[in-house]
């Protein structure tokens, strides 16, 4: 990517991997099923030290860019093994950092299995909002979504989803991930009674080394279920939930910028803290080979302006001149972004490819953008 004329886009959301262990055993988690298991030798929890200069770090940036508003995700593992009492400690510590001008925003992404009553009050009360990771249904979650032993973690998650919908101001949303199994309107349907603000649709970790679950050479499998979903959502009589996939699709076919890596073009904003110190890019990478997430900088060594200036931070900011040559040439690589960076790993070539899920993509942007093209002209006619 010589030549390329780019300026860096200050990191504005950060994760915190404040705990590397986890209380159930899902069978798709790119932390610990899929390349990489380099979290078998990570120490457990986030120290006070490693703690104090990601906020230090965090806070200098945030002055050096005059940024309003950081978005801190408090990860894992599963974070809550920290316990709610610590969470609320980190979320003071790191607005107490921050500079005046700057509001942080708190969120824990949990799998919602010790959300308690008495976690959720504590969580809340220290102004952290949370999202919870469910599959759907019973049949759904306990699919994949299991205990080591094999126990379902359906009832815990239920009743966990049911207080954060009596707490609506706590509540950050649901992340699904899509399986083919699962009937995707009603999958749908099973998530709203939890009346969640937001939903999110996670494709399953895959790259053209290790293809998706259920992929068919020349079909689009996982395009159908989200056109299915799509459909269900987007022709509800009024607004039941935001789903972010899809709406930053229609974003982006009405020609705005996308605020997720999923798709679009935009330049990625977030960078993880592992539980050492060590800065990773995104931490999904972890499904592509060993070592993918790693920039051999930390928060000891390194302020955050050198992770900016990191290869691989770079090539995930120029947009389309990360594209390949396939990407650039196709009429959809600006709402489509290529996919997300690491779906498009491919062994012996690395990431400069179109997404494993091209043509499932391909397939969902072009039915909301009939869709959409439909509804504008059909506002056009006269009454």
């Amino acid at each position: 990517m010589h030549g390329i004329t780019w300026r860096p886009t200050p990191f504005r959301e950060f994760v915190l991997k404040v705990h590397s262990r986890c209380n159930l055993a899902c069978d798709y988690c790119y932390m610990y099923e899929l390349a990489d298991k380099s979290w078998r030798a990570a120490t457990a929890v986030m120290s006070d030290e490693v703690l104090d200069a990601a906020c230090r770090r965090i806070a200098a940036h945030a002055t050096a860019y005059s940024i309003p508003t950081l978005r801190i995700v408090l990860h894992g593992g599963e974070p809550m093994l920290l316990g709610a009492a610590r969470l609320a400690r980190v979320a003071e510590r790191l607005r107490a950092a921050a500079p005046t001008s700057t509001t942080v925003d708190v969120l824990v992404q949990t799998n919602g299995v010790l959300l308690t009553d008495a976690a959720l009050a504590t969580l809340a009360g220290a102004g952290i909002r949370i999202g919870v990771s469910f599959d759907g249904d019973r049949a759904a979650t306990d699919r994949h979504r299991r205990y080591a032993s094999g126990r379902s973690s359906f009832a815990a998650v239920d009743a966990a989803l049911r207080r954060l919908r009596d707490r609506p101001a706590a509540f950050a949303g649901i992340l699904s991930v899509v399986d083919l199994a699962n009937d995707p309107v009603g999958t749908y349907e099973a998530l709203l009674p939890y009346e969640p603000p937001m939903v999110d649709f996670l494709l399953p970790h895959a790259n053209w080394g290790s293809p998706p679950p259920g992929s068919v050479s020349g079909g689009a499998p996982y395009g159908d279920w989200l056109v299915a979903a799509f459909d269900r959502w987007y022709g509800a009589p009024v607004r039941e939930t935001r789903v972010r996939f899809f709406e930053e699709v229609l974003n982006l076919v009405l020609g705005g910028q996308s605020h997720t890596e999923v798709v679009g073009l935009s330049p990625v904003a977030t960078i993880v803290v592992n539980v050492d110190g060590s800065y990773e890019q995104v931490d999904t990478l972890r499904s592509a080979y060993p070592g993918a997430v790693d920039t051999g900088l930390d928060v000891f060594a390194h302020d955050l302006d050198e992770a900016l200036r990191h290869p691989a931070v770079m090539a995930r900011q120029v947009g389309v001149a990360a594209l390949s040559s396939t990407c650039r040439s196709c009429p959809l690589h600006q709402v489509c972004g290529g996919g997300y960076y690491p779906h498009r790993y491919r062994p012996g070539e690395g990431f400069r490819n179109p997404s494993v899920y091209c043509a499932d993509l391909r397939r969902l942007i072009t039915h909301a953008a009939g869709r959409l093209r439909a509804d504008v002209e059909r506002l056009k006619q006269p009454a």
